[in-house]
């Protein structure tokens, strides 16, 4: 579900690296799985990172497909293999029929997914700051 995002942007960043980093590596006689993995890929790095994050953010909000995929069961149980249920679904299919405290318990699901997706973005930020702190030009 979220490969092709993934696989989509990390292609797109690859096109983006210019020729001259290629023809430079080939000018000097490296194989192609050379280029790739000493030009191509440390130019892309920071790209490639940002859409594994963009596919993870995508899973993460993700309501329907997940649904459909895991089985749409709201009970827990201690196997991974059975069926289940997101936060996303119960926000979905249950929001819309709950009155009273229910509605205050989705609402507070729906800040919960809420701090799980910012937890998330903010640890991807870091990742990335930590990724590209040597390799930004200095003035």
């Amino acid at each position: 579900m979220i490969i092709p995002t993934m696989s989509a942007v990390s292609r797109d960043v690859l096109s983006a690296v210019p020729n001259s980093q290629r023809e430079a590596m080939y000018s000097l006689g490296a194989t192609d799985w050379e280029v790739t993995q000493k030009s191509v890929l440390p130019y892309a790095r920071s790209g490639i990172f940002g859409a594994f994050v963009l596919g993870l953010g995508r899973a993460v909000g993700e309501t329907m497909a997940v649904v459909m995929v895991i089985g749409n069961v709201a009970k827990i149980t201690p196997s991974l293999f059975t069926p289940g249920y997101t936060l996303s679904a119960l926000i979905a299919n249950q929001f819309g029929e709950a009155t009273g405290i229910y509605r205050s318990a989705i609402i507070e699901v729906a800040l919960i997914l809420f701090a799980v997706t910012l937890i998330i973005n903010v640890l991807a930020r870091l990742l990335l700051w930590r990724m590209t702190r040597g390799t930004q030009k200095k003035i």
